[in-house]
């Protein structure tokens, strides 16, 4: 396990920092609405992005496959050969029918002026403006640490009587070579206004 890391640690280190177009400081963008010990509640405004959907059921299967199939649309997978800069988060969506992940487009595109992807199992969507309940934590991510904090926020949105609906999502900030200051988060949506 340890080799695969540090093999994919590389592996990223080298491709990305070959294509410095691809680094990009840029982060979805989202409103605090309330602060509270455990959690926070955002608005998210609508996103562009891009995302595949795929039969696994944990945190390695998806993120392994989904990101392979993301990262070689940006870096180039695409009906015009575009290289597309990364932002943060990535979304994942892990339950037992279909699960996704997702990269968050450049605000500078949209549905219309992004190319196509090469690999059709790669979708270009438009969200809509949402309210999530957010907790954060650090480290590496894992199936172990996506339940337990999912269950922190939802043990903290029933103390506080906020309704919720949807699945949990994992979003993560960090490259798999970024070792320490790592920031990932568990979102759930939340009926606020």
């Amino acid at each position: 396990m340890k080799t695969t890391l540090i093999t994919t640690a590389i592996i990223m280190n080298v491709v990305i920092s070959s294509q410095p177009s691809l680094i990009t400081e840029e982060t979805q963008p989202y409103k605090v609405i309330k602060t509270e010990k455990e959690f926070e509640i955002r608005l998210y405004p609508s996103a562009t992005m891009a995302t595949v959907s795929m039969k696994a059921k944990n945190y390695k299967e998806l993120s392994s496959a989904g990101f392979r199939k993301l990262a070689s649309y940006i870096f180039g997978g695409n009906k015009e050969n575009k290289s597309i800069a990364m932002t943060t988060p990535l979304y994942m969506d892990i339950n037992d029918q279909q699960s996704s992940m997702s990269f968050v487009m450049p605000s500078e595109y949209n549905k219309n002026n992004l190319p196509t992807p090469n690999d059709s199992s790669v979708k270009l969507t438009t969200t809509n403006e949402e309210y999530v309940a957010a907790i954060q934590f650090g480290g590496y991510a894992n199936d172990e640490s996506i339940k337990k904090y999912a269950a922190q926020l939802e043990n903290a949105l029933k103390a506080k009587k906020i309704e919720y609906y949807g699945n949990f999502r994992f979003l993560g900030y960090n490259a798999p070579y970024q070792f320490w200051n790592r920031k990932n988060e568990i979102i759930v949506n939340v009926r606020w206004k």
